[in-house]
């Protein structure tokens, strides 16, 4: 296989783990940890289809706040809720959890706790909130940023994958080891350079990236606490707070 077939056969894999757009089918996958590099990009696909869903709204008048929530259910639908299931997951076993097999085992199950669904709540809550203030303050950037923070949300995944061991023997947290720094650094430029482009402030790029990183960095800390490593549930989880703080750093 040529190198540009590898490149986006791996492209194909991470649009297949991280959303439930149609990407067809794969004679011989690669890794996830080769595909790491473009999680990114399969974040900017789900974002691009609420960046158009927020656009067309707005462009037939519809109210901002209407059109937030509209562009945040495109989203969710594209990427299946994976990365809200893994943080209400991770909510419920770390929230109810007594010990580190106990949580675990909580964040397995498909039933969502008291925790997960404050968590599911309030995520989604001030994610509408800050997309609705930024689509009335400059409605034309807010398209824009829906697909920035759709990607940089999930630059930091792959170096998760790369520094924290994995908290289980099987799930996606497991079979998606085996990354590299070169890979990991491969996303994270892509997504500088997009940011840049998109973002129409100077300090943008570099804030929400700043910021998202911290937040995913404090949260890779407590995940080793809660349960001594990664899962896919936490990689969901980052993927998510990364968001929140994007937001908060483009409406402050």
């Amino acid at each position: 296989m040529t190198p540009l077939r590898t490149r986006l056969a791996e492209l194909q894999l991470a649009v297949m783990l991280l959303t439930r757009l149609p990407a067809g089918r794969m004679a011989q996958a690669p890794t996830i940890g080769a595909a790491v590099w473009a999680f990114p990009l399969a974040g900017a696909l789900a974002g691009s289809i609420a960046a158009a869903v927020l656009a067309g709204a707005l462009a037939a008048g519809i109210a901002p706040p209407l059109a937030a929530g509209l562009a945040l259910a495109a989203s969710v639908l594209a990427t299946g809720g994976l990365h809200e299931d893994g943080l209400a997951d991770c909510a419920d076993g770390f929230g109810g959890g007594r010990d580190r097999a106990r949580k675990l085992e909580i964040m397995r199950d498909s039933r969502i706790g008291s925790y997960g669904g404050l968590a599911l709540i309030l995520s989604l809550g001030l994610r509408w909130q800050a997309l609705a203030i930024l689509a009335g303050q400059h409605p034309a950037v807010a398209p824009l940023a829906l697909i920035a923070l759709a990607m940089s949300s999930r630059a930091g995944l792959g170096f998760a994958l790369l520094w924290l061991p994995t908290a289980r023997n099987d799930g996606m947290g497991k079979s998606a080891t085996g990354t590299s720094f070169v890979r990991a650094m491969l996303g994270l430029a892509l997504t500088v350079v997009t940011l840049v482009i998109l973002l129409p402030w100077p300090w943008g790029a570099f804030s929400v990236l700043a910021t998202q990183f911290g937040v995913q960095l404090l949260f890779a800390r407590v995940a080793l606490r809660q349960i001594g490593g990664q899962t896919g549930d936490v990689l969901g989880a980052m993927q998510q707070l990364a968001e929140v703080a994007g937001w908060l750093v483009l409406t402050r």
